[in-house]
């Protein structure tokens, strides 16, 4: 089929990599159409900082830039209301995951639900026809083994293939990631000399504008308890559980001879355990919620790069089944701050395997 005759539907959020994205479809042939969720609310009291948020007060601003784009480039422009689902799918998976202890990672979620799934859906329901849906991600895909696979961009500094590891072979089918190949620098030069209107745009840093989580918690919700040690002794009291996570060390009030990191918080209990840094090293992890992009994978075990949050160094590590829904994964040498609720992906080389959740240390 000629490209003229394709349509792409491009995720816009209003930034520069969204709006070169679009840009370099439609100069490659392609009938391009832009869309955007709407996730924002007003429903709680946050204040956008100047660094940019996707939760926040500043998603009109970016509707706006996205609209400029679109009529820059000469293409339709929809915007489709996604607010209810952001709540249910996001944020109160967000509240639900810091209540218990653990820490979330919003952008997995909002991702594999809202971007690649309510947004397209919500697209065609709406009777916009596309062959293909495309975004700003940092991101490849190959053709592995008769199946589309998620491959890591040229720009590993960039690369966002952690937030996009639950993508099945049959969405990469059917999705386009024109920056996969390119580099930052690179994609600020398109945008400036195709003109775009964001070219020299500020990226989106934080979650919930301002970065502070605590105005989507109840006041109740948020209750003082005590901070101890790994045996026990109280050395002082937390703000609230949900102010902390795994390897923090600043903001704990703690005077203490040694600096003190967090080790675990303790939800039944209401209470934040601290340890020295030499403690935070663990052996290997559980990670439940599994997706692995080939079948047989893991009939025997099998060693992998493993990244545990997206800014970390990817581990050698020996994968293997843990029951029937669960992946135990040993380090080749322990790893710092593991953290229950956060993502784990598993890669070879620059290939994604597939990846899960956090459930526990070891």
């Amino acid at each position: 089929m000629n490209k003229k005759d394709i349509t792409v539907a491009v995720g816009m959020s209003g930034g520069v990599d969204s709006s070169v994205a679009a840009a370099l479809l439609k100069k490659e042939g392609y009938k391009v159409i832009g869309i955007t969720m709407e996730i924002w609310d007003g429903a709680i009291e946050v204040q956008e900082s100047k660094k940019h948020a996707c939760y926040g007060p500043g998603e009109s601003e970016d509707i706006e830039e996205a609209t400029k784009v679109c009529r820059q480039l000469d293409i339709p422009y929809h915007v489709f209301d996604l607010k209810k689902e952001y709540k249910e799918h996001v944020l109160e998976y967000f509240r639900e995951e810091y209540l218990a202890g653990r820490t979330p990672n919003p952008c997995v979620v909002c991702n594999h639900r809202l971007k690649f799934g309510f947004l397209i859906d919500k697209a065609r329901e709406a009777g916009l026809k596309f062959e293909y849906f495309a975004t700003g991600h940092y991101a490849q895909i190959s053709e592995q083994e008769g199946r589309y696979v998620l491959k890591k961009a040229v720009d590993q500094s960039k690369d966002q293939t952690y937030f996009l590891k639950n993508l099945t072979s049959d969405q990469l089918s059917t999705v386009l990631f024109p920056l996969g190949g390119l580099k930052k620098p690179e994609v600020r030069i398109i945008a400036e000399e195709a003109g775009l209107s964001v070219a020299n745009r500020i990226d989106s840093q934080d979650f919930i504008a301002g970065g502070d989580y605590s105005p989507l918690f109840k006041e109740n919700e948020i209750t003082t308890g005590d901070i101890v040690n790994d045996k026990g002794e109280v050395l002082g009291q937390h703000k609230g559980i949900i102010h902390y996570t795994v390897g923090q060390r600043k903001g704990l009030g703690l005077s203490h001879p040694t600096p003190l990191y967090v080790l675990r918080v303790d939800a039944e209990k209401n209470r934040v355990i601290v340890t020295d840094k030499e403690s935070l090293f663990f052996k290997g992890l559980i990670a439940s919620d599994v997706h692995l992009n080939f079948t047989g994978i893991l009939d025997e075990p099998k060693r992998v790069k493993a990244r545990i949050r997206q800014r970390h160094n990817e581990a050698d590590a020996l994968i293997s089944r843990d029951g029937e829904k669960r992946i135990k994964v040993l380090f080749e040498n322990p790893q710092l701050s593991v953290t229950p609720g956060q993502s784990v992906v598993f890669y070879d080389e620059d290939i994604v395997l597939g990846g899960g959740i956090i459930e526990s240390s070891l």
